[in-house]
């Protein structure tokens, strides 16, 4: 199966005007798939799902996965041929503070997805995206694999522990290898390029001081993280469903997708990265006086199962992922009557083409 194959497919994808939501929604109408989004609202303003213009691509629905009775009827209705699941309260932070809302969103809404996709008796296939914290994190120097433990410390990594446990039990009890509905699951994390202004982040917390020429300041600036372009983990989705949709084999396995294990980069170096794409900029550290709640200060995954099963694999290097990120802000920030929507289709061309010279499968 190619990525053309998506064209003339039905699709429901959740959490389609946040931030991997909105490209994903995107390159998914660039390909020609019939796109039905489900989300509470948009979650900040600015946002690339505004920018771009997506409502006018696709069926916008504004529902509540919390609310399963509502999305049942909306599963039974669209009948989709593919279902990507990325609504999420995604934040860590916020998750201290309302944990309550992290939970009923990031585990009962797993269950109420798949609860809905039990109703369904013709094929589909489903992308459950969680986390890479999901993972219980000691800080250890080598990636985690598929294997190793959930769960931890904070309420937000906990629940997508939780949300993992549920998928896990849901296939075992309810979608046998050879029934219509076929599960897989997609951990990433870190994830940074245009169109992400979501609060307690880096790169948009230092788009939105840059752009009025104002200091960051770095909470945790040694903090290590696998920073990959929003575009890697989405061509592990699609590659993973493109899978799925071929052979049994894979249901109900979970995949990390994330960089090679050498681009493991602090906070600062991304910053410092950062600033050679953007003028007269200014960042602080301010972490003696940061009294906030647990961050985990190094997080990397072990990949090696989604390059043995599907051949997939990162594609731009921490050069390109920081380049490419900062290029996107500065087209939206200083020529803002061009069209955004070109630009983002633009990288997504870039990205193919890069994957195709790379010999990627998914990309041929």
């Amino acid at each position: 199966m190619k990525l053309s194959s998506f064209s003339g497919t039905r699709i429901l994808l959740t959490g389609h005007t946040g931030f991997k939501g909105a490209w994903l929604t995107l390159w998914l109408t660039q390909l020609g798939a019939q796109v039905h989004g489900v989300s509470l609202g948009v979650p900040s303003e600015p946002s690339h799902f505004a920018a771009a213009n997506l409502a006018s691509r696709i069926k916008d629905h504004r529902l509540d996965i919390c609310n399963g009775t509502a999305l049942k009827v909306l599963v039974e209705e669209i009948k989709p041929d593919f279902v990507f699941h990325l609504a999420a309260q995604a934040l860590v932070r916020r998750s201290y503070t309302d944990p309550v809302d992290t939970w009923q969103t990031n585990a009962l809404g797993t269950i109420n997805v798949l609860e809905a996709l039990r109703t369904l008796k013709q094929p589909c296939i489903a992308v459950l995206i969680t986390s890479d914290k999901c993972y219980d994190n000691v800080e250890w120097v080598w990636g985690y694999r598929e294997t190793d433990a959930l769960g931890g410390p904070d309420p937000y990594s906990a629940s997508k522990g939780a949300a993992e446990l549920a998928i896990r039990s849901y296939v075992r009890s309810f979608f046998p290898s050879d029934g219509a509905v076929r599960i897989g699951v997609g951990r990433a994390g870190n994830v940074i390029g245009g169109g992400d202004w979501a609060e307690d982040r880096i790169v948009p917390d230092c788009m939105r001081a840059w752009s009025q020429r104002e200091t960051v300041p770095l909470r945790n600036p040694l903090a290590t993280r696998p920073w990959q372009h929003v575009l890697e983990p989405l061509s592990g989705y699609l590659t993973l469903a493109m899978a799925l949709k071929t052979s049994t084999n894979l249901h109900g396995e979970p995949f990390n997708f994330g960089p090679a294990a050498q681009q493991n980069h602090s906070v600062g170096e991304l910053v410092s990265a950062m600033t050679e794409h953007w003028d007269r900029v200014r960042w602080e550290d301010v972490s003696a006086q940061y009294g906030g709640p647990y961050e985990s200060g190094l997080l990397k995954l072990n990949c090696d199962k989604a390059l043995h099963h599907l051949g997939w694999r990162a594609i731009w290097d921490f050069k390109a992922t920081v380049r490419e990120t900062a290029l996107w802000y500065r087209q939206y920030y200083e020529q803002p009557r061009k069209s955004i929507t070109d630009f983002s289709l633009a990288q997504i061309a870039a990205y193919v083409q890069a994957a195709k010279t790379r010999g990627v499968t998914w990309a041929q």
